[in-house]
Formats: C-alpha cells, structure tokens, sequence
C-alpha cells in the first residue's frame, strides 16, 4: 500500500442552526488534516445528506456537522447505511450525547455527577412556582437537544422563569430546566477515551452564550485550568466514565461546572466539538503536547483503522 491509500472527506454545512459554525470548523478541520493526509477533500453540504459521489471503497468521511444531523445520529446513520468508515461516535452515542436529559441519566445511572433538571416539551409547560419551590430562584432553560447554547435562558425568579416558559420556545421540542450552578465553567477533551487537559473557560461579559462562545476575544480560556491536580485528576476520571458509559467513540468534549467548594457536575457530552480558532478541543489537546494538525490527524486515524479493516 502507498502512503494513503484512501481519501478523507470531510463533510461541514448542513441545515441546522449551527450551519456556519460548521463550516467554519470544517473549512479548519481540513486545513489541519492535508499536513499528514494530502488526500484530504472539504465538502460542505446544503441539504441534510450525504453527497452521492462518495465511496466507501476508497473515501473515509470525517462529519465536521454540529446540531442537527451531525450530533443527532442523522449522517452516522446515512454513512452506515452506505458502508463508510467514518470518524467520530456512532449512532447510539449520538443519540444518546445530542439528548441532554439522556445523558443525564447515563450520568445518574453510572455515579457522575449532574445538576436536577426537569424535562419538558413546549407543548406542555411546567409551572414556573413549582420549579422554583424545586430548583431555587436561579434556573437554566434550554433546548434539551441542541448545541452551541442555542436557545438558553438564564431566569432568576419565577416572573423571569414564568416569562421564559411563556415566550418563544420553537427552537426545540423537547427542553430541560435545571438549577443554575455557580462556579467555574471548565471543560476536558476526550481522545480514544483518555481525558485530556481541562479548559477554564472565563466570558469577560455575562455567560458562556453563543455570542461569546464564536466571537473572538469575548472569551478568556485558561489552558491548562488554573485548579488543584487532585480536582482536575477526578474529573478526567468521570470524563472517562463518561465517555464510556456513552457508548462514545474516538472523541468528544464534556463540560463541567467546579463549585467553590470543589464539588463538580458535569453538563452535557460533545459528540462533535468545534474545530475552530476559538474552540475548546484544541486547547484541551494542547495541554497534552498536541497542535492542532496532530490532534487532527488522531481524531481520524481510528476511522482508517476501520477503513482498512474493511478492505482487508
């Protein structure tokens, strides 16, 4: 076999509301990838399907799709159906990771600790007075399955819960209400299911929103995070659990809110984190000795495991 006996696609765009965040990550994902795979091809869909073009004899697909369709299990299931060797979770993780209410339970069920939360649709609001007599003044509204902090509200009290329950929820269907937790906002990448560095992730205005999230310089990101090694050591730990009790594969991101008193939760599982300037794998990757090529190019090398197990 020659050096690269196959071609990488990968694959941003689609139709969600995390669309040109993708494409941004895509466009650097492929960047990152040509250094060790010449043979590297960006594809950036319209629609919420795979090109037909593509070959699982001689393509493997690296889905660079945030929210729908990327995180949701849609393309890991297109490219199953197709036969490809593919990088990243499979369809059960998916599921399970875009869900936070599920990984919650996944969380619950296997001792990783997360905030109380009530789940419902926006179809059947809860009662703003019986959540705050649950969860306290301070809540968290937010789409249950979508990223990139899409459609949160930060209520305190319950005219400003009643009011967010109230207004616009089409973002979703399915939403969860938890009790806002004060701390550090902290996150740990995750690689072949080792935990990397832990990111402190510092807004310098209000909360870690979309907008601060993509707009450069909103955010301070202290890499390694500033903490005591025994906190950062347990959670990697439960990031690994995680990460495993997820049914995850290859890589992904958990985010994590450490109290003053050391205690911490864990939010949500990233199946598909961002890939750009101001992402956070990066930097979790970076606390380990890897540039952004190298993470790349370890990011997919497990999918051309699978690719030449394939065709072998």
């Amino acid at each position: 076999m020659n050096k690269q006996d196959f071609r990488i696609v990968v694959l941003c765009g689609a139709r969600s509301p995390e669309r040109e965040v993708s494409i941004q990550s895509g466009r650097a994902c492929a960047e990152a990838l040509r250094s060790a795979f010449p043979r590297t091809e960006l594809r950036t869909l319209d629609e919420n399907r795979l090109p037909e073009d593509l070959d699982p004899a001689t393509d493997v697909v690296f889905p660079v799709i945030h929210g729908d369709y990327g995180e949701d299990g849609g393309v890991q299931r297109d490219l199953e159906a197709r036969g490809f060797a593919y990088a990243g979770c499979g369809i059960e993780a998916s599921e399970t990771c875009i869900d936070k209410a599920a990984t919650k339970a996944v969380m619950r069920a296997h001792g990783v600790p997360a905030p109380d939360g009530i789940v419902f649709s926006a179809d059947a609001r809860p009662d703003a007075a019986e959540i705050v007599a649950r969860l306290g003044a301070e809540t968290v509204v937010k789409p249950s399955d979508k990223g990139s902090s899409v459609g949160l509200f930060l209520p305190t009290g319950e005219r400003e819960l009643r009011a967010a329950l109230e207004g616009d929820l089409s973002a979703a269907k399915k939403w969860i209400v938890e009790a806002r937790l004060h701390g550090r906002e902290l996150t740990v990448g995750l690689l072949e299911g080792r935990a990397m560095g832990v990111v402190e992730i510092r807004p310098k205005t209000g909360v870690y929103d979309f907008t601060n999230k993509y707009t450069r310089g909103n955010t301070e990101y202290l890499f390694p995070a500033p903490i005591d090694d025994a906190v950062a050591a347990r959670i990697r730990a439960s990031a690994e659990t995680l990460f495993a009790a997820c049914g995850c594969r290859d890589f992904a991101r958990a985010d994590v809110i450490l109290s003053p008193d050391g205690t911490f939760r864990f939010l949500e599982v990233n199946t598909m984190p961002g890939l750009t300037a101001t992402s956070l794998l990066p930097k979790s990757a970076s606390c380990v000795g890897m540039d952004f090529p190298s993470l790349a190019a370890a990011m997919v090398r497990p999918a051309i495991a699978r690719f030449r197990s394939r065709a072998g």
